[in-house]
């Protein structure tokens, strides 16, 4: 019987691939990882000449990002108690400068922003946690570490150190981080991974501060309710400043042991004391990212559970690219590419991947794949409705002019927004625009008002073109009267 199901499911994805196209709304993530310089630095900033070549290298990988219609970076700032952006409470990585506590000479967060918009792509911030560092880094960082400044809020478990959740002190300090990036930056986002126990965290030394607060709940709920209470307080400050950046977290990919998966193994809620299916019925995340690592029933029978548990939230699979190498899984590519599809079917708002250089790098064809079929095409970002459903006045019409063998399209901001918007802006090769069709989108995401269109000045072709405008929520306008532009390099 399983066998069968596993073919009619083949047969299915074959034929879904093939009749529908691309989403028009959908999410496309990558996480950018810095630790370690796992896909960005490769080399850290000590001379001005590698700060260009870190600024270069960085924006290579968003060009390819780009050219494969990614939408959303989760740019990770903060690793194991040191950071990629100016602190006043933790110092900058190593991994950068090469040496605690000093910046290069530019701001990676800054400039990791400024270049993800320039690309019509979202930046979100991402932090680890709780976790600080093992014991050797902890040492590295001398004066710097946390565990220097706030022993107070440290415990040391299996060698590592982590902030102990159960502390109010560890709320306060967490969100001394989350005030500099969201106050300082122009961030679309902040995102948290490891926003949970460790592994086999029935041993972690809390025990005596467990039986100090007299709650009258047990370990495992006193735990769940300490990450809830930071998670709750983190959304409420956010929203409180400003109300469009997105607040997300990747919990485990298996949130609880389901009834159809009842030996699920490790889980969030049993396992590492993450509720968060609980933040999403409370209004505490505009989005979950689950990092799904897995294959088959230990997958799809998930990706229902998210959903079916959403309230109404951004349900985002996180997809494991690095499963593909051989020595993590040695995965197919039709493994990956069967999981966007169920994503799509069953109520995903899109896909993340992990991690972001097995995407560029085109490990097992995935990058080819995402180019010319996945993503063949921009699409929007899903809206945000539950934090703001208001909808923008709509530009004027495109101007189109002849310059240079190109068209110059340029459009005016409408003149009664003065918030700040995004752009998208719509094509046909004919007198006709279908707005619900994604091939009918030249760029979206974009902050500019104008955009340069290529063209071939020795055929004669008829366009059409219109433009939406979209607030940081996500909610689109209606479209601006079409432009209907003829080409001919004959007089007539």
């Amino acid at each position: 019987m399983r066998k069968c199901c596993l073919i009619l499911w083949a047969v299915w994805i074959i034929q879904f691939t093939m009749a529908v196209e691309p989403p028009k709304q959908e999410v496309r993530g990558v996480w950018l990882t810095t630790i370690f310089g796992l896909d960005w630095p490769h080399r850290p900033a000590i001379t001005e000449e590698a700060c260009e070549t870190q600024k270069h290298d960085l924006c290579n990988i968003l060009d390819k990002l780009q050219k494969a219609h990614f939408n959303m970076v989760f740019f990770q700032v903060r690793m194991r108690g040191d950071v990629n952006f100016k602190s006043e409470v933790e110092p900058a990585s190593k991994t950068i400068s090469g040496n605690y506590g000093e910046m290069p000479s530019y701001d990676p967060l800054a400039f990791a922003i400024e270049e993800c918009h320039k690309r019509g792509m979202e930046c979100h911030a991402w932090f680890i946690t709780f976790p600080v560092g093992s014991a050797k880094s902890v040492k590295s960082q001398g004066s710097w570490s946390v565990v220097k400044r706030h022993p107070d809020l440290c415990k040391l478990y299996n060698g590592e150190w982590f902030l102990d959740p159960g502390l109010p002190g560890t709320s306060d300090y967490l969100l001394s981080l989350i005030k500099e990036v969201v106050n300082n930056y122009d961030v679309d986002g902040v995102h948290f991974d490891w926003i949970r126990y460790p592994g086999s965290a029935n041993k972690f030394p809390d025990k005596i501060l467990y039986k100090k607060s007299g709650t009258e709940l047990s370990l495992a709920d006193w735990r769940r309710e300490n990450i809830n209470k930071i998670v709750y307080r983190i959304y409420d400050w956010v929203k409180s400043v400003k109300p469009y950046v997105v607040v997300s977290s990747s919990p485990l990919g298996k949130y609880s042991r389901i009834p159809r998966v009842p030996n699920a193994g490790w889980t969030g809620y049993e396992t590492v004391y993450q509720d968060a299916e609980n933040w999403m019925r409370a209004g505490k995340q505009d989005m979950i990212v689950p990092m799904m690592y897995y294959l088959h029933n230990n997958f799809f029978p998930f990706v229902d559970n998210w959903v079916e548990n959403s309230n109404g939230r951004l349900v985002v699979p996180g997809l494991g690219a690095y499963r593909m190498t051989n020595g993590e899984g040695n995965w197919t590519l039709n493994d990956i590419t069967d999981q966007i599809d169920y994503s799509r079917y069953y109520g995903g708002a899109g896909c993340a991947f992990f991690r972001c250089s097995n995407v560029v790098d085109n490990t097992k064809g995935l990058y080819d794949e995402l180019v010319n079929n996945y993503y063949k095409y921009p699409a929007l970002l899903p809206p945000l409705k539950w934090l703001d459903n208001s909808t923008p006045a709509a530009p004027e019409e495109i101007l189109v002019e002849h310059i240079n063998g190109a068209l110059k399209l340029s459009w005016q901001k409408p003149k009664k927004e003065r918030q700040t918007l995004t752009y998208t802006v719509y094509y046909s090769k004919s007198d006709s625009l279908d707005y619900t069709s994604p091939k009918n989108i030249l760029v979206t995401n974009t902050r500019d008002t104008t955009l340069y269109f290529p063209l071939n000045s020795d055929t004669e072709q008829e366009f059409t073109f219109s433009v939406s405008a979209s607030t940081r929520f996500h909610i689109e306008s209606r479209p601006s009267r079409e432009t209907y532009y003829y080409f001919s390099k004959y007089v007539k």
